[in-house]
């Protein structure tokens, strides 16, 4: 099982960054696609931003041009760098490892503890 552990959240002002971490040993080899998500208190889960095997990246509008996902195949780990915060960025964020279906990448599919941001205004 490829099973991700978050790291780097914290509070910070409006205008601010973080990064936020996301190890996930084995997820390279694995072919896992690695996703963020984030939920705010009392609203439902949001999809933030996903990267592919081959290097592949997408946002969602809320955050595109703000947030960067990159990674670090050396150490296994995903980044997700976010700038320009703002109070409503304010939430939970968990990485989850997948396997979009993939055989191969079946030990996917897990998700993080969840690391908690908070952007005050």
């Amino acid at each position: 099982q490829v099973q991700p552990v978050e790291s780097g959240g914290g509070s910070v002002q409006a205008g601010g960054s973080l990064t936020l971490s996301c190890t996930a040993p084995g997820f390279i080899a694995s072919r896992c696609d690695l996703d963020w998500y984030r939920q705010a208190a009392g609203k439902e889960r949001e999809w933030v931003s996903s990267l592919n095997p081959d290097g592949r990246t997408v946002y969602a509008d809320s955050v595109k041009g703000r947030f960067t996902i990159s990674k670090d195949k050396a150490k296994d780990t995903v980044y997700l760098q976010m700038n320009s915060l703002k109070p409503e960025d304010t939430a939970t964020y968990s990485c989850k490892t997948d396997s979009r279906g993939s055989w191969f990448s079946r030990g996917c599919n897990n998700w993080g503890q969840g690391t908690q941001v908070t952007v005050s205004s």
